[in-house]
Formats: C-alpha cells, sequence, structure tokens
C-alpha cells in the first residue's frame, strides 16, 4: 500500500511516477524499499490518470449511501428479535423447573 501511496505522492507533486522515485518515497518514509514492487506499480500506472481517476472516485461514496439504508432497517428487524427470545427463554425456564418440582 506504500507504493501507492508514494504513487499518489509523486502524481501530486507534478513528478512522474518512477521506480526510482517510489523507492525513494519509501526510504524517505522509514521503510525499507523493494524494487519488484515498485515496479509493479510503475507497471500497472502506466496508463494511468491518477488525477482524472481521484476525479471520478469522489462520486463513489454517493452510491454508497443507498446501501445504509438497509442495514439500518435490519437493525430495527434485530430489536424486535431480542424480545421474542426473552419470551421463549422465559417459557424454557418454566419448562426445566417443573420438571425438578
Amino acid at each position: 500500500m506504500e507504493y501507492v501511496y508514494a504513487a499518489l505522492l509523486l502524481d501530486a507533486a507534478g513528478k512522474e511516477v518512477t521506480e526510482k522515485g517510489l523507492m525513494e518515497v519509501v526510504k524517505a518514509a522509514g521503510m525499507s524499499p523493494d524494487e519488484a514492487r515498485a515496479k509493479a506499480i510503475v507497471t500497472s500506472l502506466k496508463d494511468v490518470n491518477i488525477k482524472e481517476v481521484i476525479k471520478n472516485a469522489s462520486a463513489a461514496p454517493a452510491a454508497a449511501a443507498p446501501s445504509a439504508a438497509p442495514a439500518h432497517a435490519g437493525a430495527e428487524h434485530k430489536k424486535a428479535e431480542p424480545k421474542e427470545e426473552q419470551k421463549s427463554e422465559a417459557e424454557a425456564a418454566g419448562g426445566l423447573a417443573s420438571l425438578f418440582g
């Protein structure tokens, strides 16, 4: 993940994302650079416009908002279930008491 951050940092600084640049940023952050990882990131970002990807990614959280509503509805449903479970536990305890009593 640190290589992705390094690529974002280099791009934000207006510098070309290169293996050497990534390794220097990772090293400056106090980590041991890995040439293979740097090469993999550079290769995967070869034809990617990072600024455009970030611009398009800012619209993604709006799409996630509708999924929050069903999760909330499920939470309300779960609140009703414990009351039913408590009744069944009380009935079970009463049944057990009759065995010993």
